[in-house]
């Protein structure tokens, strides 16, 4: 996504928004196994909210993640 920062001179230039990803290890206890994912902040607190099963769950159906 881009935009511009804009000054108090109101001076116009171009910028980028950048997503803030992290990488994150997660266990699933359905498979009883670990997984690293590279998550934005936003999205922890997505899977923090509805669960990470059910989030990779609806990750699959969209084709987003392999198996």
């Amino acid at each position: 996504m881009v935009g511009n920062n804009v000054s108090h001179a109101n001076n116009k230039r171009k910028r980028i928004f950048i997503p803030n990803l992290k990488i994150k290890r997660f266990f699933i206890h359905e498979e009883n196994k670990w997984i690293t994912l590279k998550v934005s902040t936003a999205g922890m607190k997505t899977i923090n909210k509805n669960g990470l099963y059910a989030c990779l769950k609806i990750a699959r159906q969209r084709g987003l993640i392999k198996k």
